[in-house]
């Protein structure tokens, strides 16, 4: 997890806010502080063994960067998932991870290969008994792996940045559709396939750009349908 400056002004402060930043940023992504769950301050501060003032702090971090919901005469609390939010973050990664998996494509080797379909076939397995948490996990190594070789640098860490943002929301899309799954791990088949034999970096740009796209189209119908019915 990446840290980030503290928002208090002593060292003791600043290291107990950033502790307590970590400890609630940590138990969001994970999902055991799910959207809407409420932050109750000073049982945090218990659990943490400190004040409530570095939690405070630690809170308004979370909530500067949109992870958390401040209310006054409410509290803090998770912040909902925004779909406009998913919806620009899912466009984004799918751009920069098209073109960075376009250009590491002639640099990945054979080793990098089997593992990026050993686990594919860990997915493939894991839809018997699936768990859409850690099927997006080792969604997400799949595509990092396909894009690790990326000479241009800059590329590859925006596309980690998205891939964070993307966590960030605390959700995954595969939750509401988990039938999108089982055409992902088939979609991942083709696009490793598809790299294997591949002479330019075009055409497996615009599968994973098409990829993504799909589960983005899949969850925001899905979305659409179940409000209408509401």
């Amino acid at each position: 997890m990446t840290s980030t400056p503290p928002l208090t002004t002593t060292s003791t402060e600043l290291s107990k806010a950033q502790l307590a930043y970590l400890w609630i940023k940590e138990r969001i992504t994970s999902g055991e502080f799910t959207p809407g769950y409420r932050l109750v301050l000073s049982t945090i501060a218990t659990n943490l063994d400190m004040s409530v003032v570095p939690v405070r702090e630690a809170v308004r971090r979370l909530e500067a960067e949109g992870i958390v919901n401040f209310e006054r005469n409410v509290g803090a609390s998770v912040a909902m998932v925004d779909e406009s939010e998913y919806r620009v973050i899912m466009e984004t990664l799918g751009v920069l991870e098209g073109a960075a998996t376009a250009l590491s494509f002639a640099y990945l080797t054979d080793r990098d290969l089997a593992v990026a379909r050993s686990i594919n076939r860990e997915m493939e397995q894991s839809l018997a008994n699936f768990d859409p948490k850690t099927f997006t996990q080792k969604n997400q190594e799949f595509h990092q792996i396909l894009y690790s070789k990326c000479p241009n640098h800059r590329l590859s860490e925006l596309a980690d940045s998205e891939w964070e943002r993307l966590n960030n929301i605390r959700t995954s899309s595969f939750s509401f559709v988990p039938n999108r799954a089982r055409e992902s791990v088939a979609e991942h088949y083709q696009l490793l396939d598809l790299i294997e034999t591949s002479s330019t970096g075009r055409g497996i740009e615009e599968a994973v750009r098409a990829h993504r796209t799909a589960t983005l189209e899949t969850y925001l119908t899905n979305h659409w349908k179940t409000h209408r019915t509401l």
